[in-house]
């Protein structure tokens, strides 16, 4: 077998899952069906935890945000603001504003540099699984098709999916078809002005949020990162009132797209195409996709992203994250260090995150609904988030930062679970630097506190764990044992804790 893994899918889970292979060690190819990368104006951008994740890779300054990420002071919820500066050092919520095309050509530049395959123009016809492979058909542009083999088979080839699909695997969930969603990159407009604080003018209405801008027919945005293309946005309960609302499939048109404003904000805004050469998006989607993969493995084939889960939510912020978990997991298994049993642990903890994107954006969704009883809901929500706690609780859900795994044992210190804590540190041999950049290796990593050997000693079997000796200020632990997908997976100073850690994680059996 030329390769270890076979991903299905060259979007940003797949090449972000194959950058993680190489840095892992294991061989991986990407059959991407599409024979050049897509320049739709999809995801503009990043929010929580993933970002941090980006940032252990060393891939912001790729992203155009250079240094360590920088925690946003206030995003909202359901359209409501949440005041994140007033949480301090708490505040979980990072930001990277970067186009889903861009965030595509850095992910495939990087697994390129690691010597990762991405084979574009290939489509995969059908797969079988034997008792120590998988093999699969593809068929290029020109109607040839061959035969692969690897280990592991993962479709990322999203919410669609025919990896899913043909492995006989449920998509659990349903549709809210009491919405609909419109999007148009358009031209710039002398009857609209953005504003600083995050507010527009428009010329008949006035100044309102650029961001969810709740009417009693709808919600409308309008995200003004490039003045040249604004993305305007509307988001209807109720279909035409006049009863010629395109059927599903029926290509958008500006003119739809006005008449959608002028419904939700009671104000006809003409609205012209973006500049010559720039990637246009004109799409309705009607309805909200909420769905669950009944299970995320079947035998030697899994599932990552969107073929996992959908929702109408930060799918690509778990998308990401599930990359990286199951990166190493199966790099891991293919190289002998650990065995099969490691690879159950990817669905338990990646379906807890998908359940709690699910659930917070169905529920950010129910506040934007139309009607008095919402108004009220909103107002009391709005008072609930004026206390810290609340604050905090709402602020982790957004970014992704409330799920805490379970690492098995019955130590369980805080962060054990968790996501590493963002920490400067001062190595033995003086350097001073971010955690984040003795993580770029994606190996597991030993970081130290003690000043002792004690620690070292335990580990020292391990190969595979890098072990750092440092000094540093406020860590929660005074040794934190963390997993190449960011994870905490043992915290403290007792060299039984660690051994145990070592073993679950680690090693063969």
């Amino acid at each position: 077998m030329t390769f270890d893994v076979i991903i299905v899918g060259g979007g940003p889970a797949g090449l972000f899952l194959a950058a993680e292979l190489r840095l892992a060690g294991a061989r991986p190819l990407v059959l991407e069906r599409r024979p050049e990368p897509d320049q739709a104006d999809k995801a503009h951008g990043l929010a929580g935890q993933v970002v941090r994740l980006l940032d252990h890779r060393g891939l912001l300054d790729r992203c155009g945000s250079p240094g360590a990420p920088r925690p946003a002071p206030g995003f909202f919820f359901g359209g409501l603001p949440l005041p994140l500066h007033l949480l301090g050092a708490d505040n979980p919520m990072h930001l990277l504003p970067i186009n889903q095309r861009d965030l595509e050509r850095v992910l495939a530049e990087r697994a390129g540099e690691l010597g990762a395959e991405v084979w574009r123009g290939w489509e995969v016809r059908s797969f079988a699984q034997y008792g120590d492979r998988v093999e699969v058909v593809a068929r290029g542009l020109d109607g040839t098709e061959t035969t692969l083999a690897a280990r592991y088979l993962v479709g990322c080839d999203g919410s669609r999916s025919a990896i899913r699909k043909q492995a006989g695997i449920a998509f659990a969930g349903g549709e809210d078809e009491h919405t609909v969603d419109r999007s148009a990159l358009i031209g710039p407009s002398d009857r609209i002005r953005f504003l600083p604080g995050g507010r527009v003018a428009i010329e008949g209405l006035g100044e309102i949020p650029a961001a969810f801008h709740r009417t009693g027919r709808g919600v409308f945005t309008l995200l003004g990162h490039d003045p040249q293309r604004p993305l305007i946005n509307t988001a209807e309960w109720e279909e035409h009132p006049d009863g010629d609302h395109p059927g599903p499939g029926t290509p958008m048109t500006l003119a739809e797209m006005e008449a959608s404003v002028d419904r939700v904000l009671g104000v006809r805004l003409p609205l012209s195409p973006p500049p010559p050469g720039a990637p246009t998006m004109l799409r309705r989607m009607s309805g909200r996709s909420y769905r669950i993969a009944e299970r995320y493995r079947d035998g030697r084939v899994f599932l990552a992203g969107d073929a996992a889960h959908v929702s109408h939510g930060p799918t690509l912020n778990l998308a990401l994250q599930d990359a990286a978990n199951l990166a190493w997991k199966l790099a891991a298994v293919v190289r002998g260090s650990a065995g099969d049993g490691l690879l159950a642990t990817y669905e338990s903890e990646r379906r807890a995150s998908a359940e709690r994107v699910i659930m917070h954006t169905r529920a950010a969704s129910a506040l934007l609904a139309p009607g008095d009883d919402i108004t009220a809901l909103r107002a009391l929500f709005a008072e609930l988030l004026t206390g810290a706690g609340n604050l905090r609780l709402v602020a982790g859900l957004v970014a992704g930062s409330d799920v805490r795994y379970g690492m098995g044992g019955d130590q369980q210190a805080e962060p054990t679970g968790r996501f590493t804590p963002p920490l400067d540190v001062t190595t033995a041999d003086g350097r001073t630097g971010r955690l984040a950049e003795l993580l770029r290796d994606a190996r597991p990593l030993l970081l130290d506190l003690t000043g002792g050997t004690a620690l070292a000693a335990v580990a020292e079997p391990w190969t595979e764990v890098r072990r750092v000796a440092a000094t540093t200020t406020g860590s929660p632990a005074p040794a934190l044992l963390i997993r190449p997908d960011g994870y905490v997976a043992w915290a403290g100073d007792d060299p039984d804790g660690l051994k145990a850690a070592l073993i679950r994680w680690f090693s063969p059996s």
